[in-house]
């Protein structure tokens, strides 16, 4: 900066010294996120924004008691990101084996599976990904990261998430039963869709993207887990400055792959999760839904409450 004589030179200086203020902050923000809205010690970010009131209101979109479940089956043969596997075990208490108990001859079955939490169909919740080791409302990880399980951000502290449902077709908009890889929808294409279809995104909505990109997990596997269409940058500060709660689509990342800009690792995450706090929703069957042109539906969702879980396997239901 110049440097002037007497009260010049001081007004330039302070100005100078409020211009790097500002700067580190925009790196800092940029770097380790944003504080939350709902105050420092919020946990459960854009969950916030569920009300008795906006259930109400969502449950008056049920005209015809039609549902549909939006998880898919999950198994060991589900295309996961690696090296997320399933496994499950049938135990024979006495099936077959041992005498039966009691007078009525009980017999039965147990089952225990060794899985990742974050196979099939999913929910991200907000201690998954972070900016240089810190999370939602700026939480190192060093503060809640152990590994009998996390301390803040469990998906077993969401509350049950009842709300408005909107499903944007983004390929039929895009023209195309099923998108490339790597194609990006950002505001524009997330307007035009929504305008297309006759439905607005409103405060305190989910949004689903149908992209037909699940067709793939059946028929390639690996074509499916090596890129996918997706949630661009522009368009993910679009959708949080709409204050939804969470977005999903019929992807296993929600973002599109290969990225916007090389070298830059799930930036999408980043901006929904750490930054705004909002859930993302992976592996959506929106198939049916988008069949039958369910563009706006009753969303519930009670996740699996596994304590200190960082994500979670699901099965929403869309409810018409």
């Amino acid at each position: 900066c110049w440097h002037g004589g007497g009260l010049t030179w001081f007004v330039l200086r302070f100005m100078c010294m409020l211009a790097l203020l500002l700067a580190v902050m925009v790196i800092q923000s940029e770097t380790l996120g944003t504080l939350s809205e709902f105050g420092p010690d919020d946990e459960i970010g854009a969950a916030n924004r569920l009300s008795p009131a906006a259930v109400v209101q969502a449950a008056k979109l049920v005209k015809t008691g039609k549902t549909y479940a939006l998880g898919i089956e999950t198994g060991p043969d589900t295309p996961a990101y690696g090296p997320r596997k399933f496994q499950m075990t049938i135990l024979q208490l006495d099936d077959g084996v041992g005498k039966p108990a009691g007078t009525n001859q009980a017999t039965g079955n147990d089952d225990m599976m060794y899985t990742y939490m974050g196979i099939g169909s999913q929910i991200d919740g907000l201690g998954h990904l972070g900016v240089n080791h810190t999370y939602y409302n700026g939480v190192h990880a060093k503060d809640f990261v152990e590994v009998t399980g996390l301390t803040k951000f469990s998906t077993s502290n969401i509350p049950p998430i009842v709300c408005r449902g909107i499903l944007l077709d983004m390929a039929a908009y895009l023209g195309e039963a099923i998108l490339p890889e790597g194609t990006v929808f950002n505001e524009k294409e997330i307007t035009g869709a929504a305008k297309a279809q006759g439905v607005r995104i409103q405060e305190g909505d989910v949004v689903l993207f149908h992209t037909g990109w699940m067709n793939i997990s059946e028929s390639d596997p690996k074509r499916f887990m090596a890129g996918e269409p997706g949630l661009g940058m522009g368009g993910a500060r679009f959708l949080a400055k709409k204050k939804i709660i969470a977005v999903g689509s019929d992807t296993y990342g929600l973002e599109a792959v290969p990225f916007e800009q090389e070298g830059v690792f799930f930036p999408v995450h980043q901006e929904m999760l750490t930054r705004n706090g909002i859930y993302l929703l992976e592996n959506m069957d929106t198939r049916k839904l988008a069949e039958d042109e369910g563009w706006e539906f009753l969303f519930v969702l009670g996740q699996p409450r596994f304590y200190g879980s960082v994500q979670s396997i699901i099965n929403p239901l869309a409810i018409r």
